[in-house]
């Protein structure tokens, strides 16, 4: 089969599969084994194309011409070629974990969420396959509108509230700066294809670019930039598995994955540090790293805490972008793969203490980690690889990252980063000590899900299925960290 086809099938095989699941809905063990071989025909077919971009082909399609010179079409190039393995790679993951996490809470209408989770992974296929802006705007929004229901799923009042707030500021930022932002880009370029270097060079004044760079990275709601950061948070009444689809999987990552293909190829990151069109998004970006960090050291509620740490390491990759140079966008595309790793597993692992316990508060956690040391020492891992130590995936990313902070003659920026890597710790370190280190604050409740495990010896861990995804992922931040020349190879010809 030619590339292109294969291409197009990476659309193809979520919707198909969404199809299946929802006629096998009645039959539980049907409709889950479909979302399984789905998940693993994507990513087979996603991973078969690896090899050709690695030797230097751009496989591309045209699915259809919707007014001249502008046509909904695919094209594959290193980064979105990342973004794809990560988003393919880890809804296997993710499946799995969705299975037991999904039984053992006894959730409803189980099957509408299997069916928004395959429509959500198709919009990241698109996403990470556009090949110009506005592709990648429809596939944005169906992202956004496929999520809908899953972070409402509870369907409780709390639930429709964080929904409306997760849509009302996705779609109200996208529409009304990220939309006016492509058309200003359509005007002035007569194109929105991506192109290496960027397509504005000549096309728009110079004293202009830092407002239009603006309508696109405040229009890029999914990257959370403050003060367009509420609808991270409030998303959190979203079953665990949602969360982990938000956080690692596509919708954060489809944010920043944006804000790293407009810097490059709409802009180009010589004409950002040429004009200085950056430096203002360099501050927000700044500010926007070290508040969320800050106000996730006041949250006792574990997925709070983990979703202000979400908003703080999106920040890390806009930043990145944000200096206009070629270490900056390695470490910022590179922190898409090393976050993505590190926060599923650290979202798994809280999903996994709550269907073992109904525990959502972090006060409340005190000697669980002897109890479920699996679970906690998969967290461990996932937040050493967030605060960037060795020998873990995050660290390859923030040292990147800091070059090109030093790259710039930016200092300011390297201590940005240090000291919000101090700050991860006070954050995330706490939450793995008092569960292994302090005296257990009771008697841990049975477990809502009639699969839990059995108490032995003390151990009280949640089902096999909502352990096992979480201690992968933590063995892939540490694989990463030896892997990770991989990775930099497959992104180096986007500074190239």
């Amino acid at each position: 089969m030619s590339p292109s086809f294969l291409l197009a099938t990476t659309l193809l095989l979520p919707l198909i599969g969404t199809l299946f699941i929802a006629l096998t809905g009645s039959r539980p063990n049907l409709r889950e084994a479909v979302t399984l071989v789905t998940s693993l025909a994507l990513a087979t077919v996603v991973y078969s194309l690896l090899q050709d971009v690695l030797a230097g082909a751009r496989p591309a399609v045209t699915l259809i011409e919707v007014v001249p010179g502008l046509p909904l079409a695919l094209e594959i190039e290193p980064l979105g070629m990342l973004f794809a393995c990560v988003a393919s790679g880890l809804w296997i993951v993710n499946s799995l974990y969705s299975i037991g996490y999904m039984r053992g809470n006894h959730e409803h209408k189980q099957t509408r969420f299997y069916v928004c989770f395959a429509i959500a992974i198709s919009s990241a296929m698109g996403i990470a396959f556009a090949g110009n802006m506005f592709t990648l705007f429809i596939f944005y929004e169906t992202l956004t509108l496929s999520t809908y229901p899953l972070v409402a799923h509870k369907e409780t009042e709390e639930a429709k509230r964080g929904a409306r707030i997760y849509l009302g500021l996705l779609i109200g930022t996208s529409i009304g700066f990220q939309m006016v932002a492509i058309i200003w880009t359509w005007l002035a370029a007569g194109t929105l294809d991506f192109a290496a270097g960027g397509i504005l060079r000549d096309k728009v004044e110079p004293t202009l670019l830092p407002f239009l760079l603006a309508l696109y990275m405040f229009g890029i709601g999914k990257a959370a930039l403050m003060p367009f950061h509420r609808w991270l948070p409030s998303a959190m009444v979203a079953p665990t598995p949602v969360s982990a689809l938000l956080h690692a999987v596509a919708v954060v990552k489809a944010g920043v994955f944006t804000v790293l293909k407009v810097v490059i190829y709409i802009f180009g990151i010589d004409l950002l540090a040429e004009t200085g069109a950056s430096q203002w998004l360099i501050g927000v970006a700044s500010f926007t790293l070290i508040t969320a960090s800050l106000v996730a050291l006041t949250k006792d509620n574990l997925k709070a805490r983990l979703a202000y740490s979400t908003i703080s390491q999106l920040s890390y990759i806009v930043l990145g972008a944000a200096l206009a140079t070629s270490f900056g966008v390695l470490g910022g595309a590179l922190h898409i793969a090393t976050h993505a790793l590190g926060k599923i597993t650290l979202f798994m692992c809280a999903g996994a203490i709550y269907v073992a316990t109904h525990k959502t508060e972090i006060s409340d956690m005190d000697g669980l980690g002897r109890k479920m040391p699996f679970t906690y020492g998969a967290f461990l891992i996932g937040a050493l690889s967030i605060i960037g130590l060795p020998p873990f995936a995050g660290v390859w990313s923030k040292w990147y990252l800091g070059l090109g902070a030093v790259d710039a003659g930016m200092w300011f920026v390297v201590a940005i980063y240090m000291v919000s890597s101090l700050l991860n710790i006070g954050y995330l370190i706490p939450v793995v000590a008092r569960g292994f280190l302090k005296p257990s604050a009771g008697p841990v409740p049975q477990s809502v899900g009639a699969a839990a495990a059995p108490v032995k010896d003390g151990i009280q861990e949640a089902p096999l299925l909502c352990v096992l995804p979480p201690c992968l992922t933590a063995a892939g931040c540490i694989v990463l960290f030896f892997y990770f020349d991989a990775v930099v190879a497959l992104l180096r010809p986007l500074v190239q």
